[in-house]
């Protein structure tokens, strides 16, 4: 009877450990194509990833690419809002946060004070930036691993580590992130997911309803550009992430004209 009861644990301990990984070769893989003509003719190294999250499988470009992490950049204003409202840091979207950046910052948009429902839409980071030092290093660290971010390092500097590092994060890391919260699914109040994805609104078609967030590691010099979202499409939810290499200020449009593109291209807008 021990000895059952021993090999029936071993059974369960080891089905316990091969789970993650039959689940992640569950999903899928196809190379687009159609995506790749569009990376091809615009001349861009990039990645295109969309998540197809009721038949479980990606579509898109470059996997390669799509495996490997970068900065999030502007995308971390999706998870920080979330975290800022979850943990009291502002009462709602529309709450007013004072602007604390420099006189002259990136663009003039930014120099005002403004509620996160503003903010998001001119990704205006020093108002960002003040929303992490209110939330504090040990609540935005336990958060950011409670929703499973990238590689969850945020370091010791509350309001730099998405713009500089350590916290990095794949292409396909953020479709699985951004179809959770499409289904507040994340371990946050539904409340708050539901406002996040609000504000996140861009676009809306005959049977679509398109979400997103551009991101600019080090702009408007070199770096990595990141274009990522989710489309509503009746019943269905298909999460997206691309990114770039930016090598000059002109290939910041790139982003959301090779991202709308290849969701055409796809037929989910």
């Amino acid at each position: 009877m021990i000895r059952r009861s021993y090999f029936l644990f071993a059974a369960i301990c080891a089905l316990l450990l091969i789970a993650p990984l039959l689940s992640a070769r569950a999903t899928e893989w196809e190379e687009s194509t159609k995506v790749l003509e569009i990376f091809k003719s615009a001349g861009v190294n990039g990645t295109f990833v969309l998540y197809d999250v009721a038949a479980h499988k990606y579509i898109g470009f470059h996997k390669d690419r799509a495996e490997i992490r970068f900065v999030p950049a502007s995308t971390f204003k999706i998870p920080n809002s979330l975290i800022g409202l979850t943990v009291g840091a502002v009462k709602s979207v529309d709450e007013i946060i004072p602007y604390k950046g420099h006189p002259k910052p990136f663009t003039k948009a930014w120099e005002k004070d403004m509620g996160l429902r503003e903010a998001i839409v001119v990704s205006n980071v020093p108002i960002y930036q003040e929303l992490a030092r209110r939330i504090g290093l040990e609540r935005m660290r336990d958060n950011v691993s409670k929703m499973n971010y990238g590689n969850k390092e945020i370091g010791d500097s509350v309001d730099t580590f998405w713009l500089n590092g350590p916290l990095k994060i794949s292409a396909i890391e953020q479709t699985r992130f951004l179809a959770r919260l499409a289904q507040s699914a994340l371990p946050f109040p539904e409340e708050f997911q539901r406002n996040v994805r609000e504000i996140a609104r861009l676009d809306k078609g005959s049977n679509w309803t398109l979400y997103g967030k551009t991101g600019w590691e080090n702009g408007p010099d070199p770096g990595v550009g990141w274009w990522v979202g989710w489309v509503e499409m009746e019943d269905r939810i298909y999460a997206f992430a691309l990114n770039i290499d930016i090598k000059k200020e002109s290939d910041g449009a790139k982003r959301v004209e090779l991202g709308k593109a290849s969701l055409k291209a796809l037929g989910i807008i």
